[in-house]
């Protein structure tokens, strides 16, 4: 083994950095510098849009206004590039923003010093804050020792003492240095951050699915002996350090040594938060899991995320040994984490859109509430997809909502919407769902199949850094104040189906697993995509049959649309050229009139814009209400009688078309039909910029409903043929086919099975009351027989 002397730099990083800090200013886009030796000169003399910058962070560190010290790179390579050379390259040794990416953990040291030498005093108006007097004079105590100290020690020429016997730097700082990276450095997936980026300032995009609780982290350490009465302070770097347990001071003797005990209110702890970030489903290859990452958040960074958000996190990466029992099963390997420096998130709220518009949005949000706003945005969603002109209306509704409300007795009253859309295949349900969650500040998207109960509301896990049980909240937990798009909503299995209900209405998940009984927000708006029950709407079955849901969780639905592909050569013609255009340019074709383009970045703060207005409800409005909700019951009351009546009915009248058609009972008027009507005409209001609801909003609300409930009634179109008037005779000539296929003759048909013969009267579009009342019928004349066990089909004539 050979040892290599030490590379001495001749670069005075110290020095560049408090130069970089001293003298570079803001002018407008511009960056420059000034050689001014005084502070307070440079404060004075520089006109207000031209004070330095970081001085005046400074200034408010030292006032106690901020903790942070947030450094841009970008402020350094413009600094570099106008007062050292305009053609500087970005290149090791030559750029002080590519050292600071490839080294920034040192760098934070090196920046803490300079501004440790830069740090002013205080103002008196500062130093008056009754919170902050013992800190201070705590502080200031420590520092006028250490001060004496050293300079005793330097007097009798122990140069090394004097070090040793210093304070801590970590420990009377009171900032930490952040660095915020470059506006051109490209976000990374979880999984291309590498070992080569060890140490490195990276920025890493993913979505927050964990996020721990604030605690306490010690930084430094400190002791009192118990023989001289000495501070001894230790520094600490690692999650794990040994307590020390003997003096080093050196007015104990070094025979006697005495004890040391810890001393909690003179340690140093800073805010730490620990945060779990996942890839985004769109980087994510083919057949792989999403990988996660470990983020560290100290003092100011913590509290910015929470989970279901999306967002940008730069900081520097760094390896972390095992502990514990881990280490000795991990050998030399070691986990990787990020030490965050800046989060900018993906997707603002809509409270933080509203409140930072820029003024050419107020401009264009203006220019749009002046005509026909409600159907100009509505086809803004998801303008790829052809036609569903009612449908994109109700989500964008369902992307405004209603204000909650919340009665003196504590009762919440829920105003988001909650929005069903069953359908054929290929009516372009999924991506109608994918578009409202994209847009949406807060959205998540899964699916039925592939999500279970504790994926949706809550599952206990381990808490890697204190081992106890927590709970991490799933897809309806992380889009709170958001969206949760569920596809394949019949596809799941029902026992987790259930865990949603408590959701759709009292918008909470109440939780009493491994000992920790609690209480979850979940205000969330549900849109759910379905399929019929035999995957396509059949018109002889009736929508109970069609529509496979309980009715406890239609109800909770505030719209349910039932989308039908219908074959008709106007609208296939014209969807046809919709899609053949997309496809040609890439993109959706353009409005007829240019004012009518939103894009989604207008959207969003459309919606936003909206969100912030609380329309009232007039008493006038309200009794017009009352009278439709009336109106409505009655109709529902007279539909389920005809529904009685049409039972008792000879089928083959039915069939025939003697009786009456009537609407379906399914899915209308209840209770909370009421409240789904008054949050769809405040929505409505909100999209108007009204103060209040008027008729015309309730009218759209009934319209709306009323077009979701015309499409449960469908019947055969127009040139379509119609179904067969005699139920029973279809039923036994596919019976006779069948019986054919499996290798029977016209004079001898064999027999044939119950089960099987069922599903292909369900296939054919027959429910099973039509078999079995088809079998009873053919029993009676003696042409058919069944076991007494009803799985065996026998044809009696060819016995």
């Amino acid at each position: 083994m050979s040892a290599l002397e030490p590379i001495r730099s001749v670069v005075d990083y110290e020095d560049e950095i408090t130069k970089f800090l001293e003298k570079f200013v803001v002018n407008g886009k511009k960056q420059a510098s000034v050689d001014m030796d005084d502070e307070m000169d440079i404060m004075d003399a520089v006109p207000d849009k031209q004070k330095p910058k970081y001085m005046a962070l400074l200034r408010s560190v030292a006032n106690r206004e901020i903790d942070t010290v947030e450094v841009s790179l970008d402020d350094v390579r413009e600094f570099e590039v106008a007062t050292v050379d305009a053609a500087l390259p970005f290149a090791q040794g030559s750029s002080l923003a590519f050292r600071i990416e490839h080294n920034a953990r040192s760098y934070v040291e090196l920046f803490s010093r300079a501004v440790d030498a830069l740090l002013p005093e205080a103002d008196e108006s500062a130093m008056q804050d009754a919170g902050a007097d013992v800190l201070d004079v705590l502080f200031q105590a420590r520092r006028d020792r250490d001060r004496r100290d050293r300079e005793a020690l330097q007097t009798q020429g122990d140069a090394a003492a004097a070090a040793a016997e210093s304070f801590p730097a970590a420990l009377t700082r009171r900032y930490t240095v952040r660095f915020v990276p470059r506006s051109n450095q490209r976000a990374q997936a979880v999984r291309e951050v590498g070992a080569s980026q060890i140490g490195h300032l990276v920025t890493v995009r993913g979505i927050v699915t964990r996020v721990s609780d604030v605690r306490p982290a010690m930084v430094v350490a400190a002791y009192v002996c118990d023989e001289c009465g000495s501070e001894v302070f230790q520094e600490v770097t690692a999650r794990q350090f040994t307590p020390l347990t003997q003096c080093a001071s050196s007015q104990c003797g070094p025979r006697a040594r005495g004890r040391l005990h810890k001393q909690t209110r003179g340690s140093r702890f800073v805010r730490f938060q620990e945060v779990r970030l996942q890839e985004l489903t769109d980087q994510v290859p083919m057949g792989d899991i999403p990988r996660t990452l470990t983020v560290h958040c100290i003092e100011g960074a913590v509290r910015t995320l929470s989970p279901g958000d999306m967002a940008h996190v730069a900081g520097v990466f760094v390896p972390q040994p095992y502990t514990g029992m881990r280490a000795l099963r991990a050998g030399l390997l070691a986990d990787t984490l990020l030490e965050a420096h800046h989060v900018r998130p993906l997707k603002r709220r809509y409270d933080e859109l509203a409140a930072t518009a820029p003024a050419d949005m107020h401009l264009r949000l203006a220019a749009l509430g002046r005509g026909d706003a409600y159907t100009r945005v509505a086809r803004a969603i998801a303008p790829e997809i052809f036609g569903h002109e009612d449908v994109k209306k109700a989500l964008l509704l369902l992307l405004v909502g209603a204000p909650a409300k919340r009665t003196r007795e504590g009762m919440a009253i829920r105003g988001d919407i909650n929005v069903c859309l069953m359908g054929d295949p290929g009516v372009a349900k999924s991506q109608l769902l994918r578009f409202v969650a994209t847009v949406a500040p807060r959205g998540v998207y899964t699916t039925g199949r592939g999500s279970s109960s504790a994926g949706l509301t809550a599952a206990v896990l381990r808490d890697a850094a204190t081992g106890e049980l927590v709970l991490e909240g799933g897809a309806l937990v992380l889009a709170d104040n958001g969206i949760c798009a569920i596809d394949e909503f019949d596809k799941m299995d029902e026992t987790d189906r259930t865990a949603i209900h408590e959701v759709m209405e009292q918008q909470t998940i109440s939780i009493a697993k491994a000992g920790i009984t609690t209480t979850l927000n979940a205000r969330t708006a549900i849109l759910a995509a379905a399929n019929p029950a035999r995957s396509r709407y059949n018109p002889r079955m009736t929508p109970e049959e069609n529509i496979n849901l309980p009715a406890a969780l239609l109800s909770r639905f505030d719209v349910l649309f039932l989308m039908l592909d219908r074959p008709s050569a106007e609208a296939d013609l014209q969807l046809a050229r919709h899609v053949a255009w997309v496809h040609t340019h890439g993109r959706h074709p353009d409005p007829v009139d240019p004012a009518d383009a939103v894009d989604a970045e207008l959207l969003r703060h459309f919606v936003a814009a909206a969100r912030a207005r609380v329309p009232v409800l007039p008493s006038d409005v309200a009794e017009y209400v009352v009278g439709a909700y009336v109106q409505l019951r009655q109709q529902h009351k007279a539909a389920v009688e005809a529904a009685d009546a049409r039972r008792t009915l000879a089928r083959s009248a039915v069939d025939s078309g003697a009786a009456p058609a009537t609407r379906s009972a399914i899915g209308t008027t209840t209770p909370r039909t009421l409240l789904a009507i008054l949050r769809l005409a405040q929505a409505r209001a909100r999209v108007r910029a009204a103060e209040a609801v008027a008729i015309e909003d309730v009218d759209e609300a009934l319209r709306l409903m009323d077009a979701a409930h015309v499409t449960l009634d469908a019947r055969p179109a127009a040139g379509e043929r119609p179904a067969r008037t005699d139920t029973s005779s279809a039923i036994y000539a596919l019976m006779v086919r069948h019986a054919r296929t499996v290798g029977g003759t016209d004079a001898a048909l064999p027999q044939i099975a119950y089960a099987e013969m069922l599903d292909r009267v369900r296939d054919a579009g027959f429910s099973e009351a039509d078999f079995s009342r088809c079998i009873q019928q053919y029993e009676d004349i003696d042409v058919l027989q069944v076991n007494v066990t009803r799985t065996r089909i026998t044809f009696v004539s060819a016995s």
